[in-house]
């Protein structure tokens, strides 16, 4: 029965790993595809405005 039981707790982590692999390689393509289509990321500059500061003499 032990063995049984670690049996199944290696599934089970096996198990829970393929998921998060799953996952991981899910959201590359999601970037990948939003990147091809010209969508700007979520992160980046938060202004553009350049001209805020004065140029040095």
């Amino acid at each position: 029965m032990h063995a049984y039981w670690l049996h199944e707790l290696h599934a089970a982590e096996l198990r829970r790993r393929a998921e998060q692999d799953r996952l991981v390689r899910e959201a590359l393509r999601a970037r990948r595809a939003a990147r091809r289509s010209g969508h700007k990321e979520a992160e980046g500059p938060v202004s553009t405005d350049r001209k805020r500061f004065v140029h040095a003499a």
